[in-house]
């Protein structure tokens, strides 16, 4: 298999291998991309009785699917006051239970079809890196309020109670939400869309897309399918194929590495199996692995992959940092994936055309988002539900291509900045 050597690929229990697509193949739906989004929507599509092919460049999680911290939460990358200034406050409450669905849409894939690989835990915990007690007290109000969702107040003393470092200040807990290892809940994925019909052929990218009046042909390098619909799930690894579509995200990296072994250490610093993150604008973040033995630890994006090495002394520091009895602890792997992120900071999901749909612009929502986006999306092939219009107001906006990506990178140092002043304070 030749994923990107991580953590996750090489603890992977599914080590099937499927077989590229060769000649011509026929299906109502055609999916571009098997990370979550692309198989949660084929899984869905697959039930209701379609026939799905799937299409992969590489392999099933290859992508950011595949790398990703692991965290199953409900929200997304913008905040709600700032959803609902765009869209209302109405809107913004759907968006944020459909959020709420999603994270619950993973929790039942993995119960209905036995993805124990992906070794749910429950628990995540946000930490303050600055005295925020009170805006911490109204928010869990505010959550138990408007969506029924219970949030626990930390106080300084709860949180130094689970996590030894002088950092940290006051906490939420989402007893609801989980982490899990991502690449075996993919690779649960792709066993159960098959279970269902459907067709996965990997190592087959799709290269070119043409279009007649009732069907459309995706060309692969040694094949094609005929398929009455298309829906491109591809993330930050999308070549040219939909122009339109390249030009509306920046490919993000972000980085995370994983520690050696070394159970007692870690359990004199972090009492918790609780995935933690921090309330950065570019938040760090991290779990206990394998029952507490290892520390995964993740953070930092660039608009530009850096080297696994130059990735581990950044994320190192940064550990160390908070937990400075962890300095002898040494870095054992590090590795980087590019995630899609649209200017508007928000999933972009919808239709080119009557025969070519988008579900894509995962980045920095965490995995409830490629659930929701997956399923609404296949509600809307299927005639379902017209919910994917919700997102409507999020689309395809010019990133602004290479200026773009430089101002993202300067935006993100900014921020780094006022973290930095801010914890200074």
């Amino acid at each position: 298999m030749n994923y990107v050597d991580s953590y996750y690929a090489r603890t992977v229990v599914d080590q099937k291998e499927r077989s590229a697509l060769a000649g011509q193949e026929a299906a109502q739906i055609c999916i571009i991309g098997a990370g979550y989004a692309g198989l949660t929507a084929a899984l869905e599509l697959a039930k209701a009785g379609n026939k799905v092919i799937v299409l992969e460049a590489d392999m099933v999680g290859w992508g950011a699917s595949g790398r990703n911290g692991g965290f199953v939460s409900p929200g997304y990358a913008v905040g709600e006051a700032q959803i609902a200034k765009k869209i209302g406050n109405a809107d913004a409450r759907t968006l944020h239970n459909m959020s709420i669905e999603g994270m619950e849409i993973v929790r039942d894939n993995i119960q209905q079809y036995d993805i124990s690989s992906a070794e749910p835990i429950t628990g995540i915990t946000g930490v303050t890196r600055y005295d925020s007690g009170e805006d911490l007290k109204i928010a869990a109000a505010q959550s138990l309020r408007d969506y029924d969702y219970p949030l626990e107040f930390l106080d300084r003393d709860a949180v130094q109670d689970r996590l030894k470092s002088s950092c940290y200040h006051q906490g939420l807990r989402d007893k609801n939400a989980f982490h899990i290892h991502p690449l075996n809940y993919a690779r649960g994925l792709a066993a159960a869309v098959e279970a269902n019909g459907g067709i996965i052929f990997e190592q087959s990218a799709a290269q070119r897309i043409e279009k007649s009046a009732d069907s459309v042909l995706i060309h692969t390098k040694n094949g094609r399918v005929k398929a009455d619909q298309v829906l491109v799930t591809t993330g930050g690894y999308t070549g040219n194929l939909l122009p339109k579509l390249k030009r509306a995200f920046l490919p993000i990296a972000t980085y995370v590495l994983i520690t050696e072994a070394a159970p007692e250490q870690l359990a004199h610093v972090i009492k918790t199996r609780d995935a933690i993150g921090d309330d950065r604008r570019a938040a760090d973040y991290y779990r206990l692995v394998e029952g507490g033995k290892r520390l995964m630890w993740g953070g930092r994006i660039t608009t530009m992959p850096a080297k696994s090495e130059h990735v581990a002394q950044i994320l190192r520091k940064q550990m160390v940092g908070t937990f400075p009895e962890l300095a002898t602890l040494k870095v054992e792997l590090a590795w980087s994936g590019l995630m899609a992120y649209a200017r508007h900071q928000m999933p972009q999901i919808g239709k080119l055309n009557n025969q070519i749909w988008y579900c894509t612009a995962f980045g920095g929502h965490g995995l409830n988002t490629t659930a929701i986006g997956g399923t609404i999306v296949a509600e809307a092939l299927l005639g379902t539900s017209n919910r994917y219009e919700l997102f409507a107001p999020y689309g395809l906006s010019w990133t602004g291509g290479p200026v773009g990506k430089a101002a993202a990178q300067m935006t993100y140092w900014g921020l780094q900045a006022m973290d930095w002043w801010k914890e200074r304070g």
